[in-house]
């Protein structure tokens, strides 16, 4: 077991590398303002920067993947090289994690397991993932959080506040500050295992109804701020069914439908990460049947107004009713829209609503590869902006557009033959902003969750 001075000196090694980090990505982040004030080679920079956050394993990759997720927040070759990061921070050894196990759930913590397998079944940014069971032999995934998160994770949005501050700088065309304040605000969020418990409890109670959708049972009196420990569920990974008969392939991404859109518009909610890690599909009498929902870290819980504005948008467009667009748009916080600041906004509107609008069974996007879902419209936007003026993104969209490319991605990755838009029509049939506002305040005080964010 580590002693007390080799925790410090583990400590001072980790701290020594947030310092080298830093160091590298503010040289990156210089030769980046040279080659675009002289001329140079981007896809050289993009790699560079790539090594430069390489250093550092844990959050910020969390962070870097998350940038290169989100349509042209980044030039196409930063997020080709970010969204090639990976985490790797090394394992936690089996002394190091009965010594955390000590400190979660006290000396006795192996008596209130049947067993408990010290070596991790995954990893993952921010923890790791043990395999265990209760005296009774129900099945437990129990994920362990590693030492220093909570300065790693500062040290890691202190870096993504200089990449930021870098982007509005070199590419003043979005003004980035809410964008990095949500940012900051969920990866904190995500250090908090009570509160991922909260939000496990929250998907249980809303997806109650929806067979095509499990989540896991969470164990409170096995949980703390660092341990969550979870029902274990079966599956298989998503892509495993990527040449399944269509009828297979179709029904699981009616379940992802469902266990994306069902909160959002039941209780407003929505899981903000669509990592297809995060997803593994269940069988019954051997067929597969629906999805099993893994990771609750990252959940956005939005004011009913805000998903107002999102009804609003699909039935101003649905309808060419440009009035009711623009209320969207202002619902949702932005500023000075100009008659061509809402044509350019439209372009993307039209291109998330699309499948939404059209009566017919269609893929999600047809001829597009999944790494390119949004790209080309996001690009046409960004130019259109160029010469339109700046706009602030509400930190809102962070999530909501970040979640809503994923699962495009994942309908592209099965090439579902769907009716969108009535399976949306379903979800958002007798829409009430009030009854929504209801649901979602009972539905948080059931997971125990203090406001609604």
């Amino acid at each position: 077991m580590p002693t007390p001075d080799r925790e410090a000196n583990r400590f001072s090694a980790r701290a020594a590398r947030y310092a080298r980090v830093g160091a590298n990505v503010g040289g990156v982040a210089a030769r980046i303002a040279g080659q675009r004030l002289f001329g140079g080679d981007d896809l050289s920079s993009a790699a560079a920067l790539a090594q430069a956050l390489g250093g550092l394993k844990g959050p910020l990759m969390k962070v870097a993947q998350l940038l290169a997720t989100v349509p042209d927040l980044v030039p196409p070759e930063y997020a080709s090289e970010l969204a090639k990061l990976q985490s790797e921070a090394p394992p936690m050894g089996a002394a190091f994690v009965t010594r955390r196990l000590i400190s979660e759930l006290g000396p006795d913590w192996r008596a209130r397991f049947g067993s408990f397998e010290l070596q991790p079944a995954a990893a993952a940014s921010l923890g790791q993932v043990h395999r265990a069971t209760l005296p009774d032999g129900t099945r437990l995934a129990c994920k362990l959080q590693y030492p220093d998160m909570q300065s790693a994770v500062e040290a890691d949005l202190r870096q993504l506040d200089l990449l930021f501050g870098l982007h509005r700088r070199m590419n003043p065309v979005f003004d980035t500050r809410e964008i990095s304040q949500e940012i900051g605000d969920r990866v904190r969020e995500e250090l908090d295992y009570e509160h991922e418990a909260r939000n496990a409890e929250l998907y249980r109670g809303v997806l109650d109804d929806i067979p095509e959708v499990r989540v896991p049972a969470i164990h409170r009196e096995l949980s703390t701020k660092r341990l969550l420990t979870m029902g274990w569920l079966d599956g298989e990974k998503i892509l495993t069914f990527k040449a399944a008969p269509v009828e297979i392939r179709n029904r699981l991404a009616v379940a992802m439908f469902k266990a994306w859109w069902h909160p959002v518009a039941a209780i407003g909610v929505i899981h903000g990460d669509p990592h297809l890690g995060n997803y593994t599909v269940f069988r019954e009498d051997g067929e597969p049947a629906g999805i099993n929902l893994l990771d609750y870290g990252c959940i956005r819980v939005f004011p009913p107004k805000f998903l107002g504005g999102v009804v609003d948008l699909y039935e101003g467009l649905l309808h060419d009713d440009r009035d009711r667009i623009v209320h969207a748009y202002e619902t949702w916080g932005f500023k000075r829209l100009s008659a061509d600041l809402i044509d350019t906004l439209n372009i993307w509107a039209r291109f998330i609503y699309g499948p939404l609008l059209e009566d017919r069974v269609r893929t999600i996007a047809d001829g597009v590869a999944p790494g390119e879902y949004g790209r080309r419209q996001a690009f046409e936007v960004h130019q259109e902006l160029k010469r339109k003026g700046p706009v602030t993104i509400p930190k809102e969209f962070v999530f909501m557009d970040r979640a809503a490319i994923g699962l495009g991605s994942v309908f592209l990755h099965l090439d579902a033959e769907l009716n969108f838009h009535r399976m949306f029509q379903e979800q958002i049939a007798g829409f009430s902003l009030e009854a929504l506002a209801e649901r979602q305040r009972q539905a948080l005080a059931a997971a125990g969750h203090p406001t609604s964010g």
